[in-house]
């Protein structure tokens, strides 16, 4: 069987996802492995994609290897996506699978992301393999590595994939209009982050709509104008000094043009069920900041032209960024019913938030990514120094066994619960102590009402 493996880290034979890959082709001597490293090579891709276009269509699986960078699959990836739709290389009906290496953060959403796009191409997809970095290591890794691969090869054999998704019929996009600029009545630096093309016109008035409508000072910045060098690199040598390998000035420009504004919202229009490469590439190479919310407590907001109630997966990225980032949401207009209103909402609850600094609570998204990176950065402080002391100083380690008063308590409770006797003897009572703190700030509530 002929397998290509469509290598999209930066790194090329120097990635660690692709070391599993390698691991499989040693123990399956009877596959031919054939890898591509698209995501090192994508700007040679760009000028001659024919290179590759034969070996993917005579292939027998179509592997995708990567890391996770920042919810999705790296930008180099994206690109490639993007190159292979445009030059409508034929891979219907071919098999197609994935194995990713990351900490788990997100991770589901990468993988949605290469289905989606999979089967836009008509492709037999297999659930992936997800792992960690440091799962090939160890023997537990290596037995889910080949149990994964024994699993493709009986799908393959039998002809079992994922379903292919329905695609119901959207409604038309609704243009919107431009009224005359409001009055600038409200304090705030509102950046508008784009990539809009110049021929990209339902998108641009979306965007004229809500600098007209904002009751405050806005900006565009079209990052598709931007000089980018390339696509992150995760070569991690920002880790120490914050400083991007590139000599683009991306990092500076990111930190003093739009992380020192008072809201950002980002104007994009759906492609591949992404934001695009080019805003891929952004958001990648904001990994100058590393692991560190350096924006958290800034309202965000989304203007998307095309078809996001579809999109499920691309929901999930757009409201996990946020609650990672500790930004609140402020609301994402689209061009699908009513835009002009969604517009005019998420301006007016925008100027809201940057007036009362509002922030709500992290939900799961928020929680859940967090403690991954919590957990991550203090194994890797020696490296990681200077996430690690941002961690620090802001309280983001809040392991739960340093709360040993607590830890005490449960075992008390515990000891009482195992006791049938206890329980019946306590009746209620059990449930009255544990209400007993939260009436005590209603109580106190009321006297400082009264």
């Amino acid at each position: 069987m002929d397998i290509v493996v469509v290598n999209g880290s930066p790194k090329g034979r120097y990635s660690i996802t692709l070391q599993t890959v390698l691991f499989l082709e040693k123990l399956y001597p009877e596959h031919r492995f054939q890898v591509l490293n698209v995501g090192q090579q994508i700007k040679a891709l760009e000028r001659d994609f024919s290179s590759v276009t034969s070996v993917l269509e005579h292939a027998d699986l179509i592997l995708f290897s990567y890391p996770v960078y920042t919810f999705m699959a790296p930008s180099q990836l994206h690109r490639f996506i993007e190159l292979l739709k445009a030059h409508e290389v034929d891979l219907k009906d071919k098999f197609a699978t994935q194995i990713t290496t990351s900490k788990h953060f997100y991770d589901v959403t990468a993988h949605r992301y290469i289905q989606d796009n999979c089967q836009d191409l008509g492709m037999k997809f297999i659930k992936g393999l997800s792992a960690d970095m440091d799962d090939l290591l160890t023997e537990k890794g290596r037995k889910e590595a080949l149990d994964f691969f024994g699993y493709v090869l009986w799908c393959m054999e039998e002809n079992c994939y994922e379903p292919m998704p329905v695609h119901l019929p959207h409604n038309e996009l609704v243009p919107v209009s431009i009224p005359k600029a409001a009055a600038l009545h409200t304090k705030g630096d509102v950046v508008i982050i784009t990539d809009c093309q110049s021929d990209d016109q339902p998108l641009k008035d979306m965007i004229a709509r809500f600098q007209a409508v904002l009751p405050c000072a806005s900006r565009v910045v079209n990052i598709r104008e931007y000089p980018f060098q390339g696509g992150c690199l995760g070569c991690f040598s920002c880790a120490v000094s914050g400083r991007c390998v590139y000599k683009d000035g991306f990092d500076e420009f990111l930190r003093s043009d739009i992380q020192r504004a008072d809201a950002i919202v980002y104007a994009f229009t759906i492609k591949d069920h992404s934001m695009g490469s080019v805003f891929k590439m952004y958001d990648d190479r904001q990994f100058c900041n590393g692991h560190r919310t350096v924006t958290a407590g800034m309202p965000i907001g989304y203007l998307i032209n095309g078809h996001y109630s579809a999109e499920k997966n691309l929901q999930m990225v757009i409201e996990g960024r946020a609650e990672v980032g500790g930004n609140f949401l402020a609301g994402v207009a689209t061009n699908e019913t009513s835009p002009e209103t969604a517009i005019d909402q998420m301006a007016k609850t925008l100027a809201y938030a940057m007036a009362h600094r509002y922030v709500q609570p992290r939900n799961f998204y928020g929680i859940g990514g967090l403690k991954i990176f919590r957990d991550m950065i203090y194994l890797m402080r020696g490296m990681m120094k200077a996430d690690h002391q941002y961690y620090k100083s802001h309280g983001l380690y809040d392991f739960p066994h340093k709360k040993k008063a607590d830890m005490l308590k449960m075992y008390a409770v515990g000891a009482l619960l195992s006791s049938q006797k206890i329980k019946a003897k306590m009746g209620n009572r059990m449930n009255e102590g544990m209400i007993a703190p939260y009436r005590k700030v209603l109580d106190k509530t009321m006297r400082l009402n009264r």
